[in-house]
């Protein structure tokens, strides 16, 4: 390579990286300011009880798509560590549902704030191709929830096995409630629970 083609390409090296710098930059600014936006509307999420009952539907690894706001499936929340995706662990209690994630916060969600369990192909921007027939769930389980603030956001998670979903859904149909008692919440790092 001579020497003004090898200058060249240094040069236009050198643009590339800090054009991907500036984006990148960009990107983080914005996603920052959007979590401001939002602050408000989501509020303080609910604090994970230190007893649980029993779990009515065991613990399911999978992975937390993210949450959005209710009917905007593009509409990611982005406060806190919420818009962000993790290896998860579900489990549905008498009391709420338990999503424990890798990395990141649990997300406790009260039974009497859900207001919906279904599944979609669709949710925070990841879109997983399926028929979504009673015979093949369609790929994400979304819980829909009201938070304490008052906002509806639709949570995501897609399990390693889908043919729990109907159970799930079905579960919030149903008035049963189990019998009582108490143990500690699974961990998403307990290998016990088959947790990743």
């Amino acid at each position: 390579m001579n020497t003004p083609t090898a200058v060249g390409t240094y040069i236009f090296g050198i643009v590339v990286v800090i054009a991907i710098g500036i984006i990148t930059r960009r990107m983080l600014v914005g996603w920052k300011n959007r979590a401001r936006r939002q602050a408000e509307q989501i509020g303080v999420l609910p604090p994970v009880p230190e007893l649980l009952h029993p779990a009515v539907i065991a613990p399911t690894r999978g992975l937390y798509v993210g949450s959005t706001f209710a009917s905007h499936w593009l509409d990611r929340v982005a406060v806190g560590d919420l818009g962000y995706r993790a290896k998860a662990v579900l489990s549905r209690y008498p009391d709420g549902i338990l999503l424990e994630r890798s990395g990141a916060s649990p997300i406790w969600i009260p039974a009497a704030s859900v207001t919906a369990v279904r599944t979609e192909k669709a949710l925070a921007g990841k879109v997983i191709p399926g028929r979504g027939g009673a015979d093949e769930p369609a790929a994400i389980l979304v819980i829909r929830w009201r938070l304490p603030s008052g906002t509806e956001i639709d949570t995501g998670f897609r399990g390693d096995e889908r043919h729990d979903y109907p159970r799930w859904v079905s579960s919030f149909d149903d008035s049963e409630t189990p019998s009582v008692g108490t143990h500690q919440a699974p961990s998403v790092h307990d290998t016990s629970t088959g947790a990743a």
